[in-house]
C-alpha cells in the first residue's frame, strides 16, 4: 500500500457517527464531526497555547531553532496523521490524539515532571497522563455549564491508555502503574465515565504513542546535532541513523553539513513511518479485527515496529539517553530547572497568599492533599519563562538555565 494515498475507511476504524458521546451532552455541530470538534478544541484551549514556551530538551531561551512541546506536538500530530491514512483509520481521531498527548507536561520537560512528583510524594505523585486528563476534564474552564473542553470517549480514552491498558480486568494496577497504583485523577474520572482502564486503546491511539517515539528519535537527533551535543560522525555510528549517512555522503559527495542532517531526518521518518504501516498491516491480517472494539479487546498491541525496526529504535533512544539527555550542560541546566519548581512548591504550599487570587479562593478550607493538588496544578500550567519570572518575584536568586 502507498503511504502517499489515503486507504479506504478501515471497518476497525473508529467512527465519529458511532462515537460514545461525551460526559456532558452536546447538540451535533452541522459544519464537523465530533472527532474534528475535539481537535479544534484542544488547538484552542489555553493549555495549548502554553506549549508554545514550554521546554522540549531546551530551555526557551536556548535558540529559536530548538523545538519546545508546540513544535513537537505539530511534528507528532503530521506522523500521526500520516500513519493514520495510510491504514485506513479516522484521521481526525489520531489528531486530536498528537494535539493533545503532551499538555499535562509541567514546565521544564521531564525534569519539571520529576521535580512534581516529588513534591506530591506524600499526595499520590505527578503523573503528566494523568495531569492531561485533569486539564481537559477539569482545568480548562471556557465553558458556560462544563468544566474541561468536554472530550468525546474515544479521545479521552486514548490521552489516557495511549502506551496500553493500565489495569487488568480485576483493576490491579499494571505496568508502570504496578507499584504505586493509578493515579487518583483517573480512578475518580473513571467513576464518572468508564474508560475501561483494562482494554487496549484504539489503533488511533496506538497510532498518536507511535508517532511521538518517531518525532523524538527523529528530532532529538537533528536538536542535539545543532546544540554540538554531539556530531554527525557520532550519530552514524548508530545502525540506522548511519546506514543513512552512508548512503547520503555517497550519494551526494561534498554535501553541506545542513542539507546532509535534513535529509537524514526526513528519511529517518520515512523509514520508520513505512515500517510501521508494514508491521502493523502484518499484524492486522493475522487478527483480523472487524471494529474498534475487536482492537481494543486484542491481548497485545496493534500498531507498531517491526523487531528489527524496534531494535534500531532503542539504538537510537539509548544513543540520545548517553549523549544528549544525561550530558552534562543538559543535565545541569535541568537540575536548575526542578529546583526551581520545588521552591515553587514550598513557597506556595507555606505561603498560600503568593498564589494568584483565582488559584488562592478557597484554599484555606481544603485538606493538605487538595491544596497540594491545587498548587501542583498552577506550577504544571506555568510556561518556563512564567515559572521563572514567578521565582524572579518570590526569591532573591534565579538561575538563568544557560
Amino acid at each position: 500500500m502507498a503511504i502517499d494515498g489515503a486507504a479506504p475507511r478501515a471497518s476497525y476504524a473508529c467512527d465519529p457517527a458511532q462515537s460514545r458521546g461525551r460526559l456532558y451532552p452536546e447538540p451535533a455541530s452541522k459544519s464537523r464531526n465530533a472527532f474534528r470538534r475535539d481537535c479544534d478544541r484542544i488547538i484552542h484551549s489555553t493549555a495549548f497555547r502554553r506549549l508554545k514556551h514550554k521546554t522540549q530538551v531546551f530551555v526557551f531561551d536556548d535558540g529559536d531553532h530548538f523545538r519546545t512541546r508546540l513544535t513537537h506536538t505539530l511534528e507528532v500530530t503530521q506522523v500521526s496523521r500520516a500513519l493514520a491514512r495510510a491504514l485506513g483509520l479516522d484521521e481526525d481521531l489520531a489528531e486530536a490524539l498528537a494535539l493533545a498527548h503532551d499538555l499535562g507536561h509541567p514546565p521544564f520537560g521531564h525534569a519539571g515532571e520529576r521535580a512534581l512528583d516529588e513534591c506530591l510524594s506524600a499526595f499520590g505523585g505527578f503523573d503528566h497522563n494523568a495531569q492531561t486528563l485533569r486539564v481537559v476534564t477539569a482545568l480548562e474552564r471556557r465553558y458556560p455549564t462544563f468544566d474541561g473542553l468536554n472530550l468525546t470517549w474515544e479521545t479521552l480514552e486514548g490521552l489516557v491508555k495511549h502506551n496500553g491498558p493500565l489495569t487488568d480486568r480485576e483493576g490491579t494496577p499494571l505496568g508502570r502503574y504496578h507499584q504505586h497504583g493509578v493515579p487518583e485523577t483517573i480512578l475518580s474520572y473513571g467513576r464518572l465515565q468508564d474508560l475501561q482502564l483494562w482494554s487496549f486503546p484504539s489503533l488511533e491511539a496506538q497510532t498518536a504513542a507511535v508517532a511521538d517515539d518517531i518525532a523524538y528519535d527523529a528530532h532529538d537527533i537533528d536538536d542535539g546535532l545543532r546544540a554540538e551535543l554531539f556530531r554527525l560522525d557520532d550519530i552514524a555510528a548508530v545502525a540506522l541513523p548511519g546506514s543513512i549517512i552512508g548512503d547520503l555522503r555517497a550519494t551526494y559527495p561534498g554535501l553541506d553539513a545542513g542539507r546532509l542532517v535534513h535529509e537524514l531526518i526526513r528519511r529517518l521518518i520515512g523509514l520508520l513511518i513505512e515500517d510501521v504501516v508494514a508491521e502493523t498491516n502484518r499484524k492486522l491480517a493475522a487478527l483480523a479485527p472487524h471494529s474498534a472494539d475487536d482492537v481494543r479487546q486484542a491481548r497485545s498491541p496493534v500498531v507498531g515496529f517491526s523487531p528489527a525496526m524496534a531494535q534500531a529504535d532503542r539504538a537510537i533512544k539509548s544513543f540520545l539517553e548517553t549523549r544528549m539527555y544525561r550530558h552534562a550542560r543538559v543535565r545541569r541546566v535541568m537540575d536548575e530547572a526542578a529546583s526551581v519548581v520545588r521552591s515553587l512548591f514550598a513557597r506556595y504550599s507555606a505561603h498560600p497568599d503568593d498564589l494568584p487570587a483565582e488559584w488562592r479562593e478557597g484554599l484555606a478550607g481544603v485538606e493538605e492533599a487538595a491544596r497540594a493538588r491545587r498548587i501542583a496544578d498552577f506550577i504544571a500550567g506555568m510556561t518556563d519563562r512564567y515559572a521563572l519570572a514567578e521565582h524572579a518575584r518570590l526569591f532573591d536568586s534565579t538561575p538563568e538555565l544557560r
